[in-house]
């Protein structure tokens, strides 16, 4: 008989089917047949316990605890060391414009990445260890300096200089960590559970927030610890590290990976599914013409003498930046949609949040931080600043809240009612902020500030996934070989990453500018602005996979 491409999908069995035969050959070995899983995602992983899911989130619980403790102690660590103020925008552009140039390479590289531990765990170990370095030079730095320098003067330009590097170094790591943590759990999940991961993600980072804007808010001088140190940010720097510590080691140890395997094997495992299947001789339809050219992996191996076809380099692709450049822009239009989505919402999120303590201390309170530090009005400020930490509390409580409710909404609203919602509510909640800026309603609207956060931190990555899943069933049906240059879930979570490092380079540049000129209520306005503009862009621009 002939056998077509399309006789040849109605004799084989279906990818669960042939999971469960291979099984059996291998005596029902699970690990040793995800061993062989080929990148293209012919077979799909199996379904993840609750518990193993929440070790997966600790990362972002640890992540998002030391974020809030450097947005409640870094600002007064600068000021202490003697920062001038023409160098404090230098601190929050190095970091971002590091992290735009080299988040899609990181990415890049964890796609191909070979070792024997998994293609992301090598990068989040990596970069967790500069998190931790850079939360030490920054919580410590000027203890650091004393402890070497004598001399008050060198004393002050270096622990300046120690304490940015601290800074640039943790911001750094924290921004690129995320990308290698959502494209690791969506190497090791199925659909469903990939859903429910982000939910838990979004949960535990709206609950370390929590957690760390708590820590800022104590008073650890009084603590026994507290007597024993030098510092209370040695207190801080102590406590933080032993939780992302913790942490960052159940989510290494939640669910294995499965290392990258190249063509070689893929061809085995092909051939092993569809010689146990075949009618007629499968190497004899090949070699008389009747199968497409999507098998010629399949040709190469089965009649070597007569195919024409060269096989794809077995050997791991070098990253190349023509390589890359390649990749990223051939990004299909949808993508690059997302992408201006979700930058516009981080431009709304971070231009209210880097500023939200100091509008609580000179707006709602009408504090100064430049008047005298045993004057009434510093002190007015800075308890306005303490208020604004609770008020980032409530915040990160009601990201992990929404975060819950997701769950359930996502059957009524579908993945862009919530997207919509996100932004708009965050629009309004703003927009009230600044025309009433008082005590108990800007606290009261502080939990739509976590709505907007659950939003960026789930529903784009959500629609990734989605893309990819389209993508994949439709190789799968038609029988498509992989592209050259194929694009890996690594690159695609960088390049969505890679907008919160931008949203903060054009904030740094222009927003800084603006607060010098007019307060902070400008940072509140132009939050309202960009978020209501981006809930329009949301609904008409991005494309959502039925």
């Amino acid at each position: 008989m002939t056998l077509t491409q399309d006789s040849l999908q109605r004799s084989l069995p279906p990818p669960s089917e042939m999971t469960n035969i291979d099984m059996d050959r291998s005596g029902g070995n699970e690990e040793a047949l995800m061993k062989t899983v080929t990148r293209t995602g012919a077979v799909v992983p199996r379904k993840r316990a609750v518990g193993r899911l929440i070790m997966h989130s600790m990362a972002m619980f640890g992540r998002e605890f030391c974020y809030a403790v450097e947005a409640a102690f870094v600002t007064p660590v600068l000021l202490s060391v003697g920062l001038p103020k023409n160098l404090y925008s230098l601190v929050w552009l190095i970091s971002p414009i590091l992290g735009f140039v080299l988040q899609p390479v990181v990415g890049s590289a964890s796609d191909h990445c070979t070792c024997s531990w998994g293609r992301r765990r090598p990068f989040i170990v990596g970069l967790g260890i500069i998190m931790l370095l850079g939360m030490a030079l920054y919580l410590n730095g000027d203890v650091l300096i004393s402890a070497f320098i004598d001399q008050r003067d060198k004393q002050r330009t270096w622990a300046i200089v120690t304490t940015m590097l601290g800074v640039v170094l943790f911001d750094f790591a924290a921004d690129f960590i995320d990308g290698p943590i959502k494209a690791y759990l969506f190497d090791v999940c199925s659909h469903q559970d990939k859903e429910r991961g982000l939910h838990y993600h979004a949960l535990f980072t709206g609950l370390g927030g929590a957690l760390g804007y708590l820590t800022g808010a104590m008073d650890w001088v009084i603590t026994v610890l507290g007597f024993s140190l030098a510092s209370e940010f040695q207190m801080i720097f102590l406590l933080a590290a032993l939780v992302f510590l913790i942490c960052l080691t159940l989510h290494l140890h939640s669910i294995p990976e499965v290392p990258l395997r190249y063509e070689n094997e893929e061809r085995k495992l092909l051939l092993e599914m569809t010689k146990s299947y075949k009618y007629s001789s499968i190497e004899e339809e090949i070699r008389n013409g009747c199968l497409k050219p999507a098998f010629t992996e399949i040709e190469a191996e089965a009649a070597p003498e007569k195919c024409a076809v060269t096989s794809r380099r077995e050997e791991p692709r070098r990253i190349t930046l023509k390589s890359l450049l390649k990749t990223l822009l051939n990004m299909p239009p949808h993508y690059r949609y997302l992408c201006v989505s979700h930058l516009f919402g981080w431009m709304a999120f971070l231009s209210n949040m880097l500023f939200f303590t100091d509008f609580m201390g000179q707006v709602v309170y009408q504090g100064s931080p430049y008047a005298p530090h045993n004057s009434t009005l510093y002190l007015t400020y800075r308890t306005g600043v303490e208020m604004g930490c609770w008020g980032l509390c409530i915040n990160a409580i009601s990201s992990s809240l929404y975060s819950y409710l997701q769950k359930f909404l996502l059957p009524y609203l579908g993945l862009k009612g919530l997207y919509f919602t996100g932004y708009l509510l965050f629009g309004l909640g703003t927009g009230l902020i600044s025309l009433f800026p008082y005590l108990y309603s800007t606290l009261a609207l502080c939990s739509l500030f976590g709505v907007m956060s659950s939003t960026l931190y789930t529903v784009p990555f959500h629609l990734i996934a989605e893309y990819h899943r389209e993508e994949e069933s439709l190789k799968l049906e038609n029988w498509e070989p992989p592209e050259e240059y194929e694009r890996g879930k690594g690159i695609d979570c960088a390049a969505l990453t890679c907008m919160v490092q931008l949203a903060q380079i054009i904030l740094g540049v222009g927003l800084g500018l603006l607060v010098s000129v007019a307060g902070s209520v400008v940072t509140v306005i132009s939050a309202s602005m960009v978020a209501l503009i981006g809930s329009c862009f949301v609904a008409f621009c991005v494309r959502y996979v039925d």
